[in-house]
């Protein structure tokens, strides 16, 4: 009698078409979807095989046209055929609410369907543009980018946009878009005082980013100002992927914030601070002694990048207190924001402190929807009320209650906390 089929798909026998779809693409293996998470394109293929079969259909199509006029909140910059890349205005089809629909920052206990809601009202317009050409379309995507409030546009595109939703791991969710003839700015622009300055003096793009962060100027409005190329000494100015923007904004403040933390007083009790939102969980602990940092991820398995485990999928990121300079390549942008964020909070606080982000991604976390849901978990933790203990026994104790995953996989791989016996802690 012949074997009887496997009550689950495996990679050997796929059943499903995502996991046809990533068994299709080679090279590739079960580590480097994770490790990838459809950012980087590591097995070759030009698009993702997963991210390509979340399709959802949205009625906003009727309402696309070659010829659209809205309130334009952001621009978008694409990073495929470097250093020519596409590069337009992101149009609301929601006037009232243009502002809110790509800042991040206000999304915060909104679900899945409200996020894809919102995204699905921005149509992204984009042309073809070198990243160090000096056009009036560049300037005019400047002066878009630079403005704090939504402005108005009239877009003429090369054919009806066309509706079709993307995900990232590392922007969020992208709705219609289509090939961009013109536009036209129809209303002046909102650009601050400050910000005006920042641009139009001769500065590298670390110090105006640093300085316009100083002077209460979101993360989120950073990286778009970043993106557009108005930063930096102007010979060395280009437009910036999105992408690539987010973690350069992340990374260069938390560098910047880094050194004011290292000479703060160390805190003097075991902090724990926990947060939950979008599937994701959060227990992030600070132990008295110098600036370190480490972060975890623990993948739950049948996520979109863990199809073909049975177990959870841990992965880690450590730095020094001195810091790191090679990429976090297994965390990639979630590391950056995650760090940023801490680094913001013990600003705040002015102290230093040994940290470790325990992060969970359970199996319901459906599709990626952006690094900014890690960012925002974490500056909701630091505003959530702490919990204190007088010892790393108790303070593990009170984070293993609440994880899914026992504590004790995490120190075992962990940097900051191995360093002492095991017995010390169970």
């Amino acid at each position: 009698m012949p074997p009887k089929p496997p009550k689950y798909q495996s990679w050997e026998n796929p059943g499903c078409q995502i996991l046809k779809a990533m068994s299709a693409a080679r090279p590739m293996s079960r580590e480097l979807c994770l490790t990838c998470k459809g950012g980087r394109l590591l097995c070759g293929q030009k698009s993702c095989p997963l991210l390509q079969r979340i399709h959802i259909q949205n009625p906003i199509e009727t309402r696309l046209k070659e010829e659209m006029s809205g309130p334009a909140p952001s621009i978008f910059v694409g990073w495929k055929g470097y250093p020519e890349v596409f590069i337009g205005p992101m149009v609301s089809l929601d006037v009232e609410n243009a502002n809110l629909l790509d800042n991040p920052a206000k999304w915060y206990g909104t679900g899945f369907d409200d996020i894809i809601r919102m995204r699905s009202l921005l149509v992204r317009s984009k042309q073809i543009q070198e990243v160090r050409a000096k056009t009036k379309f560049i300037e005019n995507s400047q002066e878009l980018a630079l403005s704090t409030k939504a402005v108005d546009i009239e877009t003429k595109f090369t054919k009806k946009p066309h509706y079709s939703l993307s995900f990232s791991p590392i922007s969020q969710p992208m709705g219609a878009s289509g090939i961009l003839e013109k536009f036209n700015i129809t209303e002046n622009p909102k650009i601050p005082k400050k910000v005006d300055y920042v641009v139009s003096d001769e500065m590298k793009a670390v110090d105006a980013v640093s300085k316009l962060f100083k002077s209460e100027f979101d993360v989120y409005y950073l990286t778009n100002v970043l993106s557009s190329g108005a930063l930096g000494m102007n010979e060395n100015k280009k437009i910036v992927p999105t992408r690539w923007s987010i973690t350069a904004v992340d990374d260069m403040l938390s560098r910047e914030m880094m050194k004011s933390i290292r000479n703060y007083p160390q805190i003097n009790e075991y902090t724990v601070y926990t947060n939950q939102y979008l599937e994701n969980h959060f227990e992030i602990l600070l132990t008295p002694g110098a600036w370190e940092f480490e972060q975890f991820e623990s993948w739950a398995p049948k996520t979109l990048w863990t199809m073909s485990y049975d177990k959870p999928v841990i992965i880690q990121e450590h730095e020094p207190h001195e810091g790191r300079w090679d990429y976090a390549i297994n965390e990639g942008g979630g590391y950056y924001a995650g760090r940023f964020a801490v680094c913001e909070a013990l600003n705040k606080m002015r102290r230093q402190a040994r940290v470790v982000i325990f992060r969970e991604i359970y199996d319901s976390y459906i599709m990626p929807v952006g690094v900014w849901e890690v960012r925002e978990n974490v500056r909701h933790a630091f505003m959530n009320q702490p919990r204190k203990f007088g010892t790393l026994k108790e303070a593990l104790s009170d984070i293993n209650s609440r994880l899914l995953h026992p504590v004790e996989e995490y120190v075992k791989k962990s940097e900051i906390l191995r360093q002492r016996r095991l017995s010390e802690f169970f």
